[in-house]
């Protein structure tokens, strides 16, 4: 049959593996290095992965393609969880991607196996870097949201648990990274239930970058989230919560 489908141009792919995170079907995934359509079936032609891929090399297309087979895209994604190893603490999203941005939902540690003296991590998902994180992930369902620069966490002596605990974590640096994260801030709050968003910066005028990144994003996705910004000083103290 002709039917809508999505081609992905292997000279502008550059290996990020985003769009097989993205690809909730597991239609897409990485081979030799190039994210690869691998069965017509599995693709629903709905185009998830095209926002994500900072390269564009995914297009729809207009070809002969099977039709998609939903009780095929079930079946594989069942085998695909009798295939996660037992007793592992991640559950990963979408295989065969960049170790890096490779999306996982973490477990946090029991407290009956935890050791008083080193408290657990609090981080609930990989990965946490705004310029890798997906656009869409089971974990953003219904979040607290976490944005924080970068420098945060080694300022604040109990960042994971004043911060961190119960919530969704992405951190970045707007100065060195220097892009505009309100563009996939924007699509994240668009595209996903956020039930509350927190930003932690540092006192440094650069780090405003990240609360302004924030704010764009509020407004261009329309979105009524409640939200507060909390600046830390370059001891470690906070300064502020507004």
């Amino acid at each position: 049959m002709i039917r809508r489908i999505i081609e992905i141009d292997q000279e502008k792919c550059n290996g990020c593996g985003l769009c097989a995170n993205a690809c909730h079907e597991g239609a897409i995934g990485m081979v030799n290095g190039k994210a690869t359509l691998l069965r017509d079936d599995y693709c629903d032609g709905l185009g998830d992965c095209l926002p994500v891929c900072p390269t564009n090399a995914i297009t729809f297309v207009e070809r002969e393609a099977a039709a998609y087979d939903e009780a095929a895209v079930s079946l594989h994604m069942q085998q695909r969880k009798q295939n996660t190893c037992p007793g592992s603490q991640s559950q990963t999203l979408q295989t065969n991607s960049c170790p890096s941005s490779q999306s996982h939902t973490l477990q946090a540690t029991s407290c009956s196996t935890a050791a008083v003296s080193s408290p657990a991590s609090q981080l609930r998902q990989w990965p946490v870097q705004i310029k890798l994180a997906p656009i869409q992930a089971p974990y953003f369902d219904g979040a607290k949201l976490l944005i924080a620069a970068d420098c945060t966490a080694y300022a604040y002596a109990n960042f994971h648990t004043d911060f961190m605990q119960g919530k969704i974590t992405l951190v970045g640096c707007p100065k060195l990274d220097m892009v505009d994260y309100s563009e996939k801030l924007t699509e994240i709050l668009k595209q996903n239930h956020i039930h509350s968003l927190t930003v932690v910066r540092m006192e440094v005028p650069c780090c405003g970058g990240i609360e302004m990144a924030v704010r764009k994003a509020l407004q261009n996705s329309n979105q009524l989230i409640p939200w507060q910004v909390v600046t830390i000083s370059t001891d470690g103290r906070i300064l502020d919560r507004t």
